[in-house]
């Protein structure tokens, strides 16, 4: 039995290395994204690692052509869905007034539209595919909204909410619905970032990490197992913030995040 995932935003950064990990343990990957270019590539690394999967076009914003890219890719892999991977996604940063609002709008085009047009179409290949789990890319920002990226933190917090939400309500379907929050990650995507955080606590960690950590959520120790977790902070900087946001009170959050900002 060959297990299945399927990936939004595959082209490139982590959707990228999630695809090669996942190929190389036998899995038969999807890889979706509007950039075709990438995929292409992508398609030739997969088949490199000895791999097996395909690749298609995908704009998540379009919720029948998500539905219709499932159905194509589970109907062409023996009928199973056992990852779904919401991982395309956009960031803007700067003063939220200084952003154009369409700029503002097509982030929640992507991060929030997108990701639930990707749970909406893959549910009825999820319930039927014994242990099936998804997988959604929040983020650090989700744990405190995040001066110079109020836009992309609230849509986080959506994220969070929402992956929260489907893990009770999906468990009884036998479906497992998780999230990844990492901090600022080496891609194309923080390139030309530059925030109070990114200054105080740099970008340091690298698509190759949130995937071995994906990996890792999607096939998890016994401990991990028994407390059902749910949100997975990548990095030791995350799992600081996640653990201290927890256990200290309101006003000490604030504190440290508006400290952290440079404010």
């Amino acid at each position: 039995m060959t297990k299945t995932v399927f990936i939004t935003g595959a082209a490139t950064g982590i959707g990228r290395a999630t695809a090669l990990l996942f190929a190389g343990r036998g899995y038969f990957v999807g890889g979706y994204d509007i950039d075709e270019t990438g995929l292409q590539i992508l398609a030739a690394d997969i088949a490199a690692v000895g791999g097996a999967g395909v690749v298609g076009h995908l704009d998540v914003t379009d919720a029948d052509e998500v539905s219709q890219r499932l159905s194509e890719f589970v109907a062409g892999a023996g009928g199973r869905l056992d990852v779904m991977i919401n991982n395309a996604g956009l960031l803007n940063a700067g003063h939220f007034e200084e952003i154009p609002v369409a700029v503002h709008h097509r982030e929640i085009d992507v991060n929030i539209k997108g990701v639930v047009n990707g749970l909406h179409g893959a549910f009825p290949h999820l319930k039927t595919t014994p242990g099936a789990v998804v997988v959604n890319l929040a983020s650090a920002s989700a744990i405190y909204g995040q001066a110079e990226l109020a836009n992309y933190s609230a849509t986080k917090f959506f994220v969070r909410a929402i992956t929260e939400a489907l893990n009770l309500e999906w468990g009884d379907h036998d479906i497992r619905v998780i999230d990844m929050w990492p901090l600022y990650v080496q891609t194309a995507m923080t390139r030309d970032v530059k925030t109070g955080t990114t200054t105080s606590l740099g970008i340091r960690l690298s698509a190759q990490d949130i995937a071995e950590d994906i990996v890792s959520a999607v096939e998890p120790t016994l401990p991990r197992r028994l407390v059902s977790q749910v949100h997975f902070a990548v990095g030791t900087q995350a799992k600081v913030l996640a653990l201290g946001s927890r256990f200290s009170p309101a006003w000490l959050t604030r504190l440290v995040n508006k400290r952290l900002a440079g404010r």
